[in-house]
């Protein structure tokens, strides 16, 4: 008992646990939240990249192995409850921009991403992430974070089946009449409803509940997952390829993507948290970069795409996840899922779309903080919120408000308000819509 007591005490010291106001079993059930909201990850990640080529065992072994060895880094050297796997988006560029685009090797695209990762890790070694990070307008933080919020929102909607896609008005209804969808209603309900009763773990029974009642009623998309060649895809990149000349855009493009998409995510879940101090409002972020870049490196070699700062860390935030060790415990599941991916697949989109719901709407409140009456505020702000979720892209949201907020305090005379990397970044935007497409 004495023991226990230890370990117990070396966490909350360590973690700091108490100090943020939490505890170890809230963190531990944040923890267990986070990976269950982004669970799907291990089903849809390898889906992605059968297209370029990359056999799905091996994409699924290295998702959960990269996952969870990259998370629980995070949690042990940031200490910030943030999970890392491979970004959403980020494979789709790589399986249909880089390797089909531009009729690459799926080896090949895994060493450009191998050589983006190393780029990111140099720029965060040089301070430049944490620079960009440090002069971004305070103004547009809340409007970045409830950006997410809109940007979750809109993906829960879709995983659940109420929106789609319309060739005339852009999105519209779903089939409401669908047992997925009428399931996702039904969980959606629940989960808040445990939620307003101070039910912390409400969440993730939310997410377990509609995948257990979703396998009897056939929901759950898939009944096995494809075996066979599981480490087919470990250290079989090919890096010669990515420093030729003619994929050195692709390098760049992929850099770019990824570090704003970093840098858009990790603001805004830290402002969620309300983790950032007075005076010193991303202190720690500097390693958080670190963990993501590395993450990248160890991606490449493993056999996935880009990895990235996971949006759906938010549910664990949520949940009442403030410290490293919910991270750790999200690592840990993803690591322990390595034998049973095809159970853990098992858990359809539509599971995951109430908590999606529920965190974005909790996170869109934040925009009451941004300074509607102040239009240079607000004009930025707005396509910041609207540029994400309707762009599909949190670095093209964070584009649109960086660029029209620089470029409104120069058309006012008002460019010395703010720092001259704000206007840099604003400039190398542009250039990227203007050059990359």
């Amino acid at each position: 008992m004495a023991a226990q007591i230890t370990v117990l005490d070396l966490l909350d010291r360590y973690f700091e646990v108490r100090q943020l106001g939490s505890s170890v079993r809230t963190e531990v059930v944040a923890g267990a939240t986070t990976f269950l909201a982004m669970s799907y990850i291990i089903a849809v990640n390898p889906a992605i990249l059968a297209d370029a080529g990359i056999p799905p065992a091996a994409a699924a072994f290295a998702t959960c192995l990269v996952s969870g060895v990259a998370t629980i880094a995070m949690g042990f050297i940031a200490r910030l409850p943030l999970a890392v796997a491979p970004g959403m988006g980020l494979n789709a560029f790589f399986a249909y921009a880089v390797v089909q685009g531009h009729g690459l090797a799926w080896q090949e695209g895994l060493g450009i991403v191998f050589v983006s990762g190393l780029a990111f890790l140099v720029l965060t070694l040089l301070g430049v992430r944490n620079a960009i990070l440090r002069t971004m307008p305070p103004q547009l933080l809340p409007a970045i974070a409830s950006g997410i919020g809109m940007f979750l929102v809109m993906v829960g909607l879709r995983n659940a089946g109420l929106i789609r896609a319309h060739d005339a008005t852009l999105v519209t209804r779903g089939d409401l009449t669908a047992p997925s969808a009428l399931l996702a209603i039904a969980t959606l309900l629940f989960t808040t409803t445990l939620l307003a009763r101070g039910v912390r773990a409400g969440i993730a029974i939310g997410i377990l509940g509609a995948a257990l009642v979703g396998i009897p009623l056939g929901l759950t998309g898939a009944a096995s997952h494809p075996g066979g060649g599981a480490f087919d895809a470990l250290f079989a990149l090919e890096i010669d390829a990515a420093l030729s000349i003619g994929v050195l855009d692709i390098v760049f493009a992929m850099l770019f993507v990824d570090m704003f998409d970093s840098l858009g995510t990790v603001i805004g879940l830290v402002k969620k948290a309300r983790l950032g101090g007075s005076g010193d409002q991303f202190a720690g972020l500097g390693r958080v970069m670190g963990v993501d870049a590395g993450a990248t490196i160890l991606g490449a070699m493993a056999g996935t795409s880009t990895m990235t700062t996971y949006v759906e860390s938010a549910a664990g935030i949520q949940a009442g996840g403030r410290t490293g060790l919910a991270s750790v415990v999200t690592g840990g599941l993803f690591l322990l899922a390595v034998p049973v991916v095809p159970f853990v697949g098992l858990i359809p989109p539509f599971a995951a779309a109430a908590p999606l719901i529920i965190v974005g709407a909790a996170t869109v409140g934040l925009a009451r903080e941004i300074e509607w009456d102040d239009m240079d505020t607000a004009v930025p702000a707005l396509l910041v919120m609207a540029g994400m979720p309707l762009m599909f892209s949190i670095a093209d949201g964070l584009a649109m408000g960086v660029v029209s907020y620089s470029a409104l305090k120069i058309l006012r005379g008002r460019a010395g308000q703010v720092s001259w990397l704000v206007h840099a970044l604003a400039a190398l935007f542009v250039a990227r819509f203007v050059f990359l497409g």
